[in-house]
């Protein structure tokens, strides 16, 4: 029994020596994060530096080349205007409102409040607000999807309570979904209504986001200088565009929207009217198997002609950093269309601010999920 019990001591002598060496190489909790970071936040060998044909962001639409900070101010701001010209511009922001409270309910280690608030002019929404106990401020992040049950852990989808995962992480969450136009399968939001919508719906979307970060900014637990966001698929398409449109999220997270162009892929379907290719309904072939760009309407086909892609949207992030949570829809070789986001955070002199993690299926899963949380830990919550 006493050789027993020193055995054990020396095997827990020894463990506590390993461990403290391998806290003492990697440093702290951050350097900790991000030694399990940090791999996927440089190409596979096969795409480093390969930038394909997309139009470059750091070249001005007349052609003249970005060579400073100075002048990717400028082209960035073209970007923008450019964009924001062809989708429409947005209303006002609906700022310093007060949320209307319909429930609160005590979930685990957090406050869990169903709420209502105008995320558009004249257009309410119901939410889910998860407060962690606790005093001072802290990270906070949006969540945003079909409807708003599922991110705040109402329900049994897997791996797609994002909401309730980082509130028991300890971040404060906002969790919204267009849960009427769901229903009613119209999918995105519409301003100032379906029939006479005058910005693409995506565009839509990211201006309904902004609108909720003013909200969670206003919030005593809130630090609005630590807001991110987050969507998967219909989410992650909603999230790009928020967060690539408004530069106070302060970082963001996609997981699997198709982050570009692509019309072999039907589930990157930015040719759909409650995406880029709105006109007024009622709507004929949708969900289409392919990107008929003949077929399709409103704005996108516009788009493919003029050669604009998503990646310039992808290049105003910078130097604020983003994920793609990629799966079936975003292999690999989409880091040919980041690599543009690459070099536009070198010449800012950034590095490691765009990456990417790889899973065979759309859907996320414990793995995927993992490094997004330890994402929003180390680029919110350090």
């Amino acid at each position: 029994m006493v050789r027993y019990l020193h055995i054990s001591i020396f095997l827990l002598l020894n463990f506590t020596l390993l461990y403290s060496q391998s806290v003492n190489i990697l440093g702290s909790d951050a350097d900790l994060l991000w030694h399990k970071l940090s791999p996927f936040f440089s190409p596979p060998s096969e795409y480093k530096n390969n930038l394909g044909s997309y139009r470059s962001p750091l070249k001005f639409y007349s052609g003249q080349p970005v060579k400073s900070s100075h002048d990717w101010t400028k082209r960035r701001e073209e970007i923008l205007n450019t964009w924001n010209d062809m989708m429409g511009k947005w209303p006002p922001f609906i700022e310093h409102q007060k949320p209307e409270i319909i429930e609160k309910v005590s979930i685990q280690n957090y406050i869990r409040y169903k709420i209502r608030y105008n995320w558009l002019p004249d257009q309410r929404t119901e939410a889910y607000l998860l407060v962690p106990e606790g005093k001072g401020k802290r990270p906070a992040v949006i969540t945003v999807y079909y409807e708003p049950e599922t991110s705040a852990g109402i329900g049994d989808k897997e791996y797609r309570d994002f909401a309730h995962q980082l509130a028991l992480r300890g971040f404060v969450t906002l969790s919204i979904g267009t849960a009427e136009t769901t229903m009613a399968k119209t999918y995105s939001l519409y301003y100032p209504d379906i029939q006479n919508s005058a910005i693409q719906p995506l565009s839509v979307l990211a201006c309904a986001a902004a609108n909720s970060w003013f909200l969670l900014s206003d919030m005593p637990e809130v630090d609005p200088e630590r807001i991110g966001i987050i969507g998967h698929s219909y989410g992650g398409k909603w999230a790009m565009f928020a967060s690539c449109l408004f530069d106070r999220f302060a970082c963001s997270v996609w997981s699997d929207p198709g982050i570009v162009f692509d019309d072999s892929r039907p589930n990157v379907n930015y040719w759909e009217p409650w995406y880029l290719g709105y006109y007024p309904p009622p709507w004929d072939s949708t969900w289409r198997k392919s990107g008929d760009v003949e077929g399709a309407k409103g704005l996108y086909p516009k788009l493919r002609k003029d050669g604009f892609d998503l990646h310039e949207l992808h290049a105003l992030m910078a130097p604020r950093p983003f994920l793609v949570s990629g799966g079936s829809e975003d292999g690999p070789a989409r880091w040919i269309a980041l690599n543009h986001s690459v070099a536009v955070n070198k010449l800012l002199g950034y590095e490691k601010r765009v990456g990417m993690t790889n899973r065979p299926d759309h859907s996320p899963n414990a793995e995927s999920n993992e490094l997004i949380y330890n994402f929003f830990k180390y680029f919110l919550d350090n």
